[in-house]
């Protein structure tokens, strides 16, 4: 298995040679506007992938399926939809699936709970996408545990730490995670995806995993920073398995 940050929370990735495409934002710099009732008015995002046009359709071309762990703009974005096949294979949150229909996709494949598929398994986990009030309007969220052999892939998604991310390691004692941190937030309320204490909570829960923090410096809303985050795990000594990878850098499961 190989693991590619492109930007935010957009992974590719590589399972016994083929490229599963994760929660893509394809648009180009300052392609949407800000997030309401944030801190600023910064257009999203607030930079451009780590591809050029020709190489962000030849990703596309060799590109399997779609996996989405749920529709806002910042993981489905229209320039998504218009690039990516109508037929490909694309697996999301039952909640989301009718609207993903509506848009024209043709084979769209809810997990509920678990599915096998081109030899691995992929597993539905659950979130929260933020506390009180915040949390309810941002809708339902999932998570996804990739199996493939030896390897046990945890991609959280958009949530703050909670009784389902605890439950989902504790479940399937993951050996890599990735996590979306930044702390971003509304001008009212807490964060809606992992601030500091959360990805440190983590790194404590699943002392066997490496982990990988992503989801940073590409919205307006974000708060914490990559050099904060890489600080704080210097400070709590997880340096050593917990990492903070920049827009386009690659990791190579077993390396």
């Amino acid at each position: 298995m190989k693991l590619q940050l492109l930007r935010n929370a957009t992974l590719v990735l590589t399972i016994n040679g083929k490229n599963y495409l994760v929660d893509p934002m394809l648009c180009p710099k300052d392609g949407f506007n800000a997030i309401p009732n944030t801190a600023n008015t910064l257009k999203n995002p607030l930079i451009d992938l780590p591809l050029n046009d020709k190489d962000l359709r030849d990703l596309i071309a060799r590109t399997e399926a779609v996996l989405l762990t749920h529709i806002h703009p910042d993981h489905w974005d229209t320039i998504a939809q218009e690039m990516i096949p109508k037929g490909i294979t694309l697996f999301c949150q039952p909640e989301n699936s009718e609207t993903i229909e509506q848009s024209g996709f043709s084979n769209v494949n809810p997990i509920t709970d678990e599915i096998t598929w081109n030899n691995f398994s992929i597993y539905r986990t659950g979130g929260h996408h933020g506390t009180g009030k915040e949390g309810e309007l941002m809708g339902v969220v999932s998570g996804y545990v990739i199996k493939n052999e030896q390897y046990r892939l945890y991609i959280a998604g958009d949530t703050i730490w909670c009784d389902e991310v605890a439950e989902a390691i504790e479940k399937h004692k993951p050996t890599h995670i990735v996590l979306n941190g930044g702390a971003a937030r509304f001008v009212t309320g807490d964060p809606i995806v992992m601030d500091i204490n959360d990805i440190l909570t983590v790194c404590r829960i699943a002392p066997e995993a490496k982990i990988y923090v992503v989801h940073l410096e590409a919205l307006n809303h974000s708060t914490e920073s990559r050099e904060e985050i890489k600080i704080a795990l210097k400070t709590n000594g997880f340096a050593d398995r917990a990492f903070v990878p920049n827009d386009g850098e690659s990791i190579v499961f077993g390396d």
